[in-house]
């Protein structure tokens, strides 16, 4: 497995490359349709606030932050115990010294542990981008163009 989009897509086109362009850019259309249908399928069952892979991640997270110190230091500013380390959290800014909440834009270990001690539940401090809510199916065109028979030109330049 690789994070590379064109890495993925290689490995999965590989037997359809030798098609002729046409075949191969309507063989990536099904493709990318296939994938579109099973993530509209599989959100539609969700009946939770989040996907469900956020959820599950969410409550590892808080299972790892019940061991954790938290020390106030002022109103939103907290100081988080991990074992031997220290993190800030600065809820005003919604930043912690780890950084992984502000490039999840989920919130960590040190955040959630901060969380006990506000009025704040953890959905709250999630990005929109996880919510149920954005990734709800839209409503897809018919297509349109499914009989159009595309010519190849008839002479070369």
């Amino acid at each position: 497995m690789t994070t590379n989009i064109s890495e993925s897509l290689n490995a999965v086109l590989v037997k359809v490359r030798e098609l002729p362009i046409t075949a191969f850019v309507n063989e990536i259309r099904l493709l990318c349709q296939k994938w579109f249908h099973e993530r509209r399928t599989k959100m539609g069952g969700c009946t939770s606030m989040m996907s469900k892979d956020v959820e599950t991640k969410l409550e590892q997270i808080k299972d790892r932050a019940q061991a954790m110190g938290v020390i106030c230091t002022d109103q939103y500013t907290f100081d988080v115990v991990d074992g031997d380390r220290n993190y800030c959290v600065d809820m005003a800014l919604w930043t912690c010294t780890c950084r992984k909440f502000q490039l999840d834009q989920l919130p960590c270990d040190h955040v959630l542990a901060v969380v006990r001690k506000m009025p704040y539940q953890a959905y709250d401090l999630c990005s929109l981008y996880y919510t149920r809510e954005y990734n709800v199916p839209t409503k897809t065109a018919p297509n349109k163009h499914s009989t159009l028979a595309i010519k190849p030109p008839d002479r070369r330049h």
